[in-house]
Parts: C-alpha cells; structure tokens; sequence
C-alpha cells in the first residue's frame, strides 16, 4: 500500500462516478419535495453518507492490491452464499421480497455484494483455468459459480437483481476465451425461453384471443410429449455423430439441446413467476392493458420524460414527482424524474456519462497485463452497462419493470456501496495494471 498510488488512479473515470453520484443527491433530494414545497424525505441526507462512505472506499481499495483477493475468493463466495440464504429464511420482508437484512430503518441488501464477490470468484476461476479456454467443463463450472448465488436471490424472490448475473457470465466467458458457441447457446436459450413464456400472456392479455397452438405451450402434456419427441431426435443424431463423425449431426443436437431446455423453462417460469411478475411483462407489452394498475409507473414514467422537452421544467420544477404521480420516484424511476427536470439535454449528458465509465473499464481491460484483473473489470463492467441499459429503458417504456436500479443515481446505500466498491477494484486493478505476479 503505497499513498503515491492515489495520484496513480484513473481521475476522468473518478469524475464521470462523482458527477453522477452528485447528480443522483440532487434529484433524490427534488423527489422529496412535495407540491407545496415541504420536504418529506430525508434520502438525499443518507444518499450524501453512503456516497462519501463510497468514495472512502474506493480511495482504500485503490491503494490495496486487488490481488490479495484471489486466495480468498473462494472463502468470501461460500459467505456470501450463507449470507444469501439467511436473508430468504430471516430477513426482512420489502415490497413482496425477504431481501434485506437490518433493523428499524436501517437495512443492507446482500445480493448487491453478491454481484462483486462472484465476479471475483469467477475471474479467480476463469484465469485459474485458462490452460484450457474451450473445454466445456471450464463453461460448465463457471455456470454453477453464477447460478447458485444467482438462483439464491431469485428465490427471495428478487427477479431484477438476478437477471443481473446473467451478462456477467455471458461476457466474462466471452472475454476468457470459452468457445463462442457456449456463449450463443446460453443467449439463444434465454431469448428463445422468453418469447415462449410471453406468446401466452401475448395472446390472451393483448390480443385477447384463444389460439390453441400457442395456449398448449401451458399444457404439462404437450410440453412433455414436444420434449420427449425432441429427445429421442437428439439422441438419434447423438449416435450418428459417434458412428460418421459429421459435424451436422453436433449440431442438431446443438439445437435440440436448446429447444429442450426452452420449452421447459418456458414452462416453468410461468409456475414460478409470482402475479404482480407476469403483470409487469404484460404492461410492457402494452400499458394499456392496466392504466390505472400494474401499467401506471411505465405511463407517468414516459409522461414526465416527455413533458421534459429539450431542456426541462428546471430543477424542482417537476409535475409527475411533486404531485407523486410517479411511484417509487427516488429509485427505480430517478432518470424519469431527471428527465423532467432537465430534459433531453440532461438526458444526453447522463448517458454520455455512463458511456465514459463503460469506455475506461474497456481501456482498463486492455492496458491490464493480469488475466484476473481483467476478466474482474470485464464483470463490472457489464454490470454498469446492463443496469443502464435497462433502468433507463425501463423508464423510457421500452424494457420490462424489474426493479433494477440506476447505477450511482437510485437512492440506495447497498446498491451505491456495492458500486463504489467495484470502482474501486477497478481503479486498483488500473494502479497495478503492469503487475503480472500474485
């Protein structure tokens, strides 16, 4: 640990996390002004505390070695998985979740940190296996490091936070190395399962309109006898694969593999998925469907980004907010708030923001000599890219709501300490990042 280190940091992507956490204060503070100019919420205060415990944060993780972290990732993943499943069977019950642990109004949310410590196990992993990048095996286990703590926060249930493990697989297999066609399978295979669990809801919400083929993919039946069909196809091209050696027949079971595992999931999810869940796949559809329900936040929420026009109503000068036509305003739908106020112009700068953040961790990634360190800022940085991308596409009515939060900006200490942390073992890894040796 060395203080000259500091001067070492990477201060534009410093700059690009301050002005959003700073933009963030700003208009979680207008979210609790009311239409009389009262304030009624203290969040910008603990946001200001948990912003400042965050760059203390980062300060001391740049001056530590990031790879102190790869013996102890093993130990630090199997606490995090404890953690995880104390807080289904213990914690605190938030909006229809056991998220969270605390007391009072104090709470942390584990599965935040959970998203750190299994990027560091996995790129611990996927470095320790390099030798062999295009073994199957190497994609199978980096699967069991995602899912198990990635099923573990599904279950409480917290859907939006464990779509979030979902790229970090994607792209740190992707950057390791893992034969491509492992990491198209594990895409195609959730595209496909999500167009199937949604023609249902599609035709009856939407369309309101009874088409046999399409309802049958709700059929325990028909799901069994399509897989069994599909199976016995696999298995037949499996062995003429052993006996000619073709490559077509590698791929028809390729194939097989993935619709086998569509139709299932398909099928499951829909068992699985709570109410208010399939409900906020169907309003995205079409918010009409529940104007004055579960379709309300995509409605106010596209309304204040379009009242915003080019420049905005001006800080504290919001409708949807004040008049709190927008629910949970502070954290879900702050950009929706921020878009009013200050208009595509503030839109702009936001995204131009995050596009900065995104462009450094890629920067990062090619300056660092260390595999572990860069498969650790690939991880992030799909992080950082998909809460944007879907916060702000949920806001704008064009991605499902999932509760994600908009990184820096959303009220939430877990959530903005988790970040913090993150850049912090980025800005070590940029501090070290000519350092090969453990």
């Amino acid at each position: 640990m060395k203080l000259r280190d500091i001067f070492s940091m990477d201060f534009l992507l410093l700059l690009a996390v301050g002005a959003l956490t700073v933009t963030g204060i700003f208009f979680i503070y207008s979210s609790g002004i009311s239409s009389t100019g009262e304030q009624t919420s203290d969040e910008y205060v603990k946001q200001i505390v948990w912003g400042s415990a965050g760059f203390v944060c980062i300060v001391v993780l740049a001056l530590m070695d990031y790879k102190r972290l790869y013996n102890i990732s093993l130990y630090l993943y199997i606490a995090t998985l404890i953690m995880l499943l104390y807080t289904f069977l213990f914690g605190k019950l938030v909006n229809g979740a056991r998220a969270w642990l605390g007391v009072g109004s104090f709470g942390v949310q584990p599965s935040e940190f959970a998203k750190i410590i299994t990027i560091v196990l996995l790129a611990r992993y996927l470095d320790a296996s390099k030798r062999k990048p295009s073994s199957f095996k190497r994609f199978f286990i980096s699967c069991v490091i995602v899912l198990i703590p990635m099923g573990l926060i599904l279950i409480q249930p917290d859907f939006g936070t464990s779509l979030v493990f979902i790229p970090i697989l994607l792209v740190m297999t992707f950057i390791a190395g893992v034969l491509i066609r492992y990491v198209i399978f594990l895409a195609v295979w959730i595209g496909i399962t999500g167009i199937l669990m949604a023609l249902p809801l599609w035709q009856t919400h939407i369309m309101k309109m009874s088409f046999s083929p399409i309802m049958l993919l709700l059929d325990v039946k028909f799901i069994a006898g399509i897989c069994a069909a599909l199976a016995v196809i696999g298995i037949v091209a499996i062995i003429g694969y052993l006996l000619y050696r073709k490559p077509y027949f590698f791929w028809i079971v390729y194939i097989i593999t993935m619709l086998i595992l569509s139709f299932g999931a398909s099928f499951a999810a829909h068992k699985i998925l709570k109410d208010y869940q399939i409900m906020r796949l169907i309003v995205f559809l079409n918010p009409q469907i529940d104007p004055q329900g579960a379709g309300w936040n995509i409605i106010q929420s596209m309304t204040a980004i379009g009242s915003g026009g080019f420049m905005g109503r001006g800080f504290l000068q919001g409708t949807q907010s004040h008049y709190r036509f927008l629910p949970q305003q502070s954290t879900d739908f702050i950009f929706s708030i921020f878009s009013e106020e200050s208009g595509f112009v503030g839109g702009i700068i936001v995204f131009a923001l995050f596009l900065v953040i995104n462009l450094r961790l890629v920067r990062i990634m090619r300056l660092s000599s260390n595999p572990f360190g860069v498969y650790i800022t690939a991880g992030l940085s799909s992080v950082f890219a998909f809460h944007f991308l879907i916060n702000v596409g949920m806001a704008m009515g064009i991605m499902p709501i999932t509760g994600i939060p908009l990184t820096f900006m959303s009220y939430g200490g877990s959530a903005l300490l988790a970040a913090m942390i993150g850049i912090g073992l980025v800005e070590s890894i940029y501090v070290r990042r000519l350092d090969f040796e453990y």
